[in-house]
């Protein structure tokens, strides 16, 4: 069952989420995104894409955060993400891409996923985004 998230919960993942897509290094693409997840435990962790000249070596701003908390010890065993709010720093439609919501789904299928599209904010969940995910 996803997390029932409070509107000054939503209020403070979106700001982090808002400071995480500002320091976004989006040389090539011009598309700076940022994202604050929130743990089971009601810790807090945010990253931003960070972009490379070899494409594929570019990390979505979902998967840094995931990163982090991991190596923060904030996304430990036993510990789940509750929520993500991903943010574009233009405010333009932005959804967690595959590769993110597999690595999501590996820590929390029912957590709820913010995000906006065509100008409004939108609340899912990431097995609503990628259901009948990989799993082991």
């Amino acid at each position: 069952m996803p997390t029932k998230l409070t509107p000054e919960v939503e209020k403070v993942l979106w700001s982090a989420a808002e400071e995480a897509a500002a320091r976004a290094y989006a040389p090539y693409s011009g598309f700076h995104v940022g994202a604050a997840l929130l743990t089971s435990e009601g810790e807090i962790a945010s990253g931003c894409n960070v972009e490379n000249a070899s494409y594929g070596l570019t990390n979505c701003a979902e998967r840094t955060a995931v990163f982090r908390a991991i190596a923060e010890g904030k996304l430990a065993k036993g510990v789940s993400i509750a929520a993500i709010a991903v943010v574009h720093r233009d405010h333009q439609s932005c959804t967690p891409c595959g590769a993110c919501r597999q690595v999501l789904s590996e820590f929390g299928m029912n957590a709820v996923v913010l995000y906006e599209f065509d100008g409004e904010r939108r609340q899912t969940t990431v097995s609503a985004l990628l259901p009948e995910s990989f799993q082991l």
